[in-house]
């Protein structure tokens, strides 16, 4: 999954791992936390030392700190947080599950056929190692899993508003998980009905942009009555471009990542269709890849609403000014694609696709309506620039020095 706070590099990879006086502690974190920098500052007050610049290493130090009830710290440290976070701990005797009070992301428990406990972010890893699906961790919920077996504690007397980020649905998960009750695949294939049904297009065939774009153009193939058809091959051994850390990463993906059937769209009306456009990155190739290869018209059909706001709770769009829909109209944005005309599925055709309630959702990359308050001027890398901030305070001639 996504990186939390801090650069896409080594040191900074999870899970972590810390030695300290209640033994060695890991932790493994999804999602964001949006008060990691006040949090940091406090711990270095307190004279702690950071190894990376991931806001999970602040989890470990505050779990570290000594103390004669290790549960008590264990809430009184999830309740500092704020923010997204579906946390797994593991210490010498104990397996922890965390999820926010929001439910931002996922986290569920399954079980092995040997009855030992697991905890996964999606249901998909359950299946490939033949556990069972026990059910999912509760927003505000903290699982321990020892050899006494598992047990519940409420780290939140107050119960916060639902706030799923429904953009798992969209895109983040695999199709073959199920979140909430309801498998993504069969919430993507609604999704591309719903798309049908409020943008119906005279066209010959419906192109999905694999793999993200499958479901979507399968649903909408469903529902509208057009042939479905392959014509972008995917080379599978090139990853996710929009998860990409660099622009520069991000181009060369696209390049290499698919390859067109010719034959199957030359003097064709097409439809392609994808799940989201974030940066434009692979949507403009491929209108103009269609073009040259003979296309009469290129539609250009998105499964989900446009992204016109940062996201600061785990999805690694947090930049606004990188944003396409926060910057130009549907109209431009079609111009620059050189599509003939280009669409996006309403959010709430984007919701009833999912089968829950719109409140039960974070949407706020769409409507702007944020469940936890944030700084914008907080970013991914606000840990890199407190760490250069404290360097160049000591070498600073000015400053005092120990003699």
């Amino acid at each position: 999954r996504y990186s939390t706070t801090g650069s896409s590099n080594i040191g900074n990879a999870q899970p972590l791992t810390v030695d300290c006086s209640r033994g060695q502690i890991s932790i493994a974190h999804n999602g964001n936390l949006t008060n990691a920098a006040v949090l940091r500052e406090e711990l270095e007050e307190r004279g702690s030392i950071f190894q990376t610049t991931v806001d999970s290493e602040i989890v470990l130090h505050w779990l570290a700190q000594p103390t004669s009830n290790g549960e008590n710290t264990l809430v009184s440290t999830i309740r500092k947080l704020e923010g997204a976070y579906s946390l797994i701990i593991l210490t010498e005797n104990e397996m922890i599950g965390v999820r926010d009070p929001h439910g931002f992301r996922p986290l569920c428990i399954g079980q092995l056929p040997s009855g030992a406990y697991v905890l996964s972010s999606e249901t998909c890893a359950l299946d490939l190692i033949e556990a069972k699906f026990v059910r999912d961790v509760e927003p505000g919920e903290i699982v321990i899993i020892n050899d006494d077996g598992l047990r519940s504690i409420e780290a939140f007397p107050e119960q916060e508003k639902r706030s799923f980020c429904i953009f798992e649905y969209v895109y983040f998960s695999r199709p073959d998980s199920n979140l909430n009750g309801r498998n993504v695949y069969k919430v993507r294939v609604d999704m591309g009905r719903e798309l049908a049904r409020e943008n119906p297009i005279e066209a010959d065939i419906v192109v999905p942009i694999p793999d993200s774009g499958n479901c979507a153009a399968l649903g909408y193939a469903l529902e509208s009555g057009i042939p479905f058809e392959m014509a972008f091959v995917r080379n599978h051994y090139v990853g996710r471009s929009f998860l990409q850390p660099s622009q520069l990463i991000r181009d060369f993906n696209v390049r290499v990542k698919l390859n067109l059937i010719t034959d199957l769209v030359k003097d064709k009306r097409v439809i392609i269709v994808d799940d989201s456009i974030v940066r434009g990155t692979t949507c403009q190739k491929r209108v103009n890849g269609l073009k040259e290869a003979g296309a009469k018209e290129v539609h250009v059909l998105v499964s989900c609403p446009p992204h016109k706001n940062p996201c600061v709770y785990g999805i690694d769009f947090p930049d606004r000014s990188k944003l396409m829909a926060a910057n130009n109209t549907i109209e431009e944005i079609c111009t620059y694609l050189n599509a003939d005309s280009l669409n996006y599925l309403s959010q709430d055709g984007m919701v009833r696709a999912t089968g829950h309630p719109k409140e039960s959702f974070c949407m706020a990359c769409y409507d702007g309506n944020y469940p936890v308050e944030y700084d914008p001027a907080v970013d991914k890398h606000i840990m890199e620039r407190q760490r250069d901030r404290a360097k160049s305070l000591v070498a600073d001639d000015s400053q005092p020095k120990l003699l």
